[in-house]
């Protein structure tokens, strides 16, 4: 077991080393919207001529051109970024669940913040986006060394993705997308994992599994980026990373006490669409955000976002009333969160055009991932991350390369190269997720006692209870 589970490890890391070693012309695009294309006119080659050479690293640069604009708008984003997990998700997950596990399951979210703020300001943000090989960043900010504000000297650090912000600004938007990737996942195995396991999981998960993905897409010196994988926002690195790894937690904790057996119905769906509705004005942020200024391309995002999340809102709801009699709110809502994954990729590539198709095709696929894969596989996915994040992430990452237009991204769409993007990111999310669960089980065990599952987690690992 031990050979097999280190083989499919390795074996992702020795594939993707091959296929990277070719020449890639393909430009990548990040999430904080860098993209660039070689001038070809005279003109165009002329003014590039003259102008100084761009970064390749973050650098000094005078106060005097930063962005006022550009940097409030940031802030602004980063903050609805951060209102997505608390107290978005914090709601959505707690709303689902049973009363005896609401509190528990709302800890999930909040410990998760904490531990991933400390460890992506330690080591994670210069491991993503520092140039170092294409494969990890280097320690250059290990520390957030380098990350400088000279007020006397009129200069402050920036990152060449996003040059006319701060640094500091930009190392904490991409801090929020570290924050809620791992705390998606927790939905997956909700009402039943150990507290102390889930600290230890979160910390070896984000470390080994968030930080290296989000270096290979999102670092125009990662292997991904290089290959032309685009990402704008979190569809590969954010959702498909955490569904992925949601359906192998579900997996290998296995199911909790009574599945399928015994009814367990959400005990306040009034805090879901709370919380689901916190989660559609946040992500505002994280998409029209990801343009990196206050620009047309962010407009074009926010306004992709909206009328994809829509669509594919609508399409659960006639879905779920055609087969089940009624349009339930809880299926509307999680019609709505598929929108809101699926358009992630896409959403600084596409039109209007790619919009409506990306929602209506995910608000069908993820009502089949939530009800009829879930039922077929037989797992125990508590809160459908796989069946919503996983589908909807690789449905938006596929279609953004049959949607995307350079006109707008600077980029060529290609279902191949997204593909491969994907295939890449579920073999190395599921086998690395599978064996931090087996050094997780082996250190403290991953799963609460079938007395304390039937008691209820608030009680029995936090000593509280709602009335």
């Amino acid at each position: 077991m031990k050979i097999r589970v280190l083989s499919s490890f390795l074996l992702p890391l020795s594939f993707s080393l091959l296929l990277c070693s070719g020449t890639c012309n393909a430009q990548a695009e990040s999430p904080a919207g860098a993209s660039a294309s070689a001038a070809t006119a005279p003109v165009a080659a002329a003014i590039a001529a003259a102008a100084p050479p761009a970064m390749t690293k973050p650098g000094m640069i005078a106060a005097d051109k930063i962005s006022a604009g550009d940097t409030a708008w940031m802030l602004t984003s980063t903050a609805l970024v951060l209102l997505m997990t608390i107290p978005g998700l914090a709601l959505f997950y707690t709303g689902m669940v049973r009363k005896k596990n609401a509190l528990g399951t709302m800890a999930h979210s909040l410990a998760t913040t904490c531990i991933v703020t400390i460890l992506w300001v330690v080591l994670g943000y210069s491991l993503v986006f520092t140039a170092g090989s294409p494969y990890l960043g280097s320690m250059d900010r290990f520390m957030l060394h380098g990350v400088s504000f000279l007020k006397e000297a009129g200069q402050l650090s920036v990152h060449q993705l996003a040059p006319t912000i701060p640094e500091s600004v930009f190392l904490m938007f991409q801090m929020t997308f570290a924050i809620i990737t791992p705390a998606l996942i927790t939905g997956a195995f909700a009402e039943r994992m150990k507290f102390s396991a889930l600290l230890l999981f979160i910390t070896l998960w984000s470390l080994l599994v968030y930080v290296p993905v989000a270096h290979w897409v999102w670092e125009p010196a990662g292997w991904l980026a290089a290959r032309g994988v685009l990402d704008f926002a979190g569809g590969t690195v954010v959702h498909i990373n955490a569904g992925v790894s949601g359906l192998v937690a579900a997996l290998i904790v296995g199911p909790r006490l009574g599945f399928g057996k015994e009814p367990m119905p959400p005990h306040n769906l009034l805090l879901t669409a709370i919380g689901a509705s916190l989660l559609w004005v946040g992500w505002f942020g994280f998409n029209a955000g990801s343009a990196g200024a206050a620009d047309g391309r962010a407009g074009l995002a926010m306004l992709v976002t909206q009328v994809a999340t829509a669509m594919s809102a609508l399409a659960w709801m006639f879905v779920e009333w055609l087969r089940r009699g009624k349009p339930s709110v809880l299926g509307i809502v999680s019609g709505a969160v598929a929108g809101l994954v699926a358009i992630t990729p896409a959403s600084g590539f596409v039109d209007l055009t790619g919009a409506l198709v990306i929602g209506a095709v995910a608000g069908v696929a993820c009502y089949w991932g939530a009800t009829s894969l879930k039922s077929m596989g037989g797992y125990d996915d508590s809160l459908d991350v796989f069946g919503v994040h996983a589908i909807g992430g690789i449905v938006g990452a596929l279609l953004t390369g049959v949607f995307a237009l350079k006109s707008i991204g600077g980029a060529d769409g290609s279902l191949a190269t997204q593909a491969f993007g994907v295939i890449v990111t579920v073999i190395y999310s599921g086998a690395v997720t599978a064996t931090i669960l087996w050094l997780v089980k082996m250190a403290v065990g991953l799963r609460v006692t079938n007395e304390q599952e039937r008691e209820g987690l608030d009680l029995e690992l936090h000593g509280e209870h709602i009335l």
